[in-house]
């Protein structure tokens, strides 16, 4: 359990179960005040408690990622999406993993909406905080499953252009998806793989390496 919502008397009081409860200090918890009618009316104390959820802030998230994270909160919010946010960096990228979202209406067709989150999300970290990493948005593992989806594709293209010997194109697909199946083709010595194409058209052409004519 990582976010509670807590009654007590005072404040103070409130932070302090907060903190027993969930195991950690005051700086480590994230409080939002639900109700305060603590204070005093005419020199009597208010007769409502004081109630507060408390969430436990990611460890290791900070500055960029935190701000990509907080940027994503946003939109979400603004899209009228209940989820949680989990965000992770490395050297090289940022990824904000969506939780609590079953319907897979935040990924869209062929992860066109995610896509868009990404975007937008990215234009605005690079913007504003000159970051140069990679915005990685994600949601029920979707990610994943199209980077399997678009290898096999990438085998089985690359197979076609080699028994047709001829190149073999694939649909449109976002600068992710391409760079996926190049990666996925890029070890094979009998073929070559080149971008080509504008804007959303642009797609991976796959060709089979010529062969030597003999002398």
């Amino acid at each position: 359990m990582s976010t509670i919502e807590v009654e007590a008397k005072t404040m103070e009081e409130a932070i302090n179960q907060a903190c027993e409860q969930l195991g950690r200090s005051q700086d480590q918890l994230e409080v939002e005040i639900l109700s305060d009618s603590s204070s005093k009316m005419f020199g009597i104390m208010g007769s409502k408690k004081v109630r507060i959820k408390a969430t436990v802030k990611e460890a290791g998230i900070e500055g960029n990622a935190q701000h990509a994270k907080e940027v994503l909160e946003n939109i979400l919010q603004r899209f009228g999406a209940e989820a949680r946010i989990e965000a992770s960096e490395d050297d090289e990228c940022i990824t904000l993993n969506i939780k609590g979202d079953g319907s897979g209406i935040l990924i869209g067709r062929k992860g066109q909406t995610l896509d868009a989150f990404q975007y937008l999300v990215s234009k605005i970290i690079h913007r504003s905080h000159k970051c140069k990493k990679q915005i990685i948005i994600d949601t029920e593992g979707y990610r994943q499953k199209r980077r399997e989806t678009l290898m096999d594709l990438a085998q089985r293209l690359g197979e076609k252009a080699k028994t047709k010997d001829a190149p073999v194109s694939t649909n449109p697909l976002n600068p992710f998806e391409r760079r996926i199946i190049h990666l996925a083709l890029q070890d094979d010595a009998g073929l070559t793989t080149k971008s080509k194409g504008e804007g959303i058209y642009r797609r991976v052409v796959i060709s089979p390496k010529k062969r030597l004519t003999p002398p």
